[in-house]
């Protein structure tokens, strides 16, 4: 039986919905799943008897913290779970894996985002432009990390999450990459997850973050000749948002860190590729 290895962050700051997460999973039928929860900066107590944890002395980011999961549970399938998402049926994470049985070339399934109180489901979930789309299954060029299945052998292939980015756009350079290897993206609009349609973050750190990790997604993985438009696509966009006015500095210190900080090893996709991402609704430059 193909098993699953579940790695559900916490800050330590949400122990209902941890909870109500950690249930959902471990109520999971027809399907083989070990469970662990990555305390980020504090050491998760009161957990089920059956889910193992590691303790982070410190917040080392979503990227990073979900690194040392996937190292520390077996399974063939990683399934990443947000700590305030909720498997609202019991057969989820078997059709999910029957789904990568029936396919080897699958190599990421992201679940549907339903928000548990019947609001519109935020567009941040949808990985599609615009956010159209949320009934409509397909393949598709990025994907929601929040609440994701990663074939592990294709997570290891792509060299696993971008521990450098701490937060913001992992799932841009594992969808690109995955794709680049000849992987499939899928997004499974009939399983869904619960999860609360807030808006993103719009603190200065997420400012900060947001724009410094669009520079470096674009430097890791793009065509030379890409990089420059990407950057600048994202960088009027960003900025047009960015209010009220301190946001703008962090905005701006973001992309000039960008372009001016380390941001890791460069494995640039192949035209090829990058056709194929254009295909699939999302030009590399948007």
């Amino acid at each position: 039986m193909t098993s699953v290895g579940c790695v559900v962050l916490s800050m330590g700051n949400r122990p209902g919905e941890l909870a109500a997460a950690l249930e959902s999973v471990l109520s999971q039928q027809g399907v083989e799943v070990e469970c662990l929860v990555v305390g980020n900066g504090w050491v998760p107590v009161d957990l089920p008897a059956n889910v193992r944890s590691v303790a982070l002395t410190e917040n080392a980011g979503v990227t990073a913290a979900r690194n040392v999961g996937a190292a520390e549970v077996t399974g063939d399938i990683l399934f990443f779970l947000d700590d305030d998402a909720v498997l609202p049926e019991r057969d989820v994470l078997a059709r999910a894996v029957a789904a990568f049985d029936a396919d080897s070339r699958l190599g990421v399934l992201q679940l549907a985002a339903v928000d548990p109180v019947g609001a519109a489901t935020g567009s941040r979930h949808v990985p599609r432009l615009g956010g159209r789309g949320h009934a409509t299954p397909g393949d598709v060029p990025v994907f929601w990390e929040g609440a994701s299945l990663i074939r592990r052998t294709a997570f290891e292939a792509v060299g696993e999450w971008p521990g450098e980015f701490f937060y913001g756009h992992e799932g841009i350079e594992v969808a690109w990459r995955m794709i680049d290897l000849g992987y499939r993206v899928h997004y499974a609009a009939d399983l869904p997850v619960l999860n609360p349609a807030a808006e993103a973050f719009r603190g200065d750190q997420h400012a900060y973050l947001n724009a410094r990790n669009r520079v470096w997604v674009a430097r890791r993985n793009l065509p030379v000749l890409l990089v420059a438009g990407y950057t600048a696509v994202w960088a009027i966009a960003t900025l047009i948002r960015a209010v009220p006015r301190r946001v703008v500095g962090q905005v701006a210190r973001g992309f000039r860190d960008g372009f001016r900080l380390p941001c890791g090893p460069r494995r640039p996709i192949s035209w090829r590729t990058a056709w194929r991402l254009t295909l699939l609704g999302r030009p590399p430059v948007v």
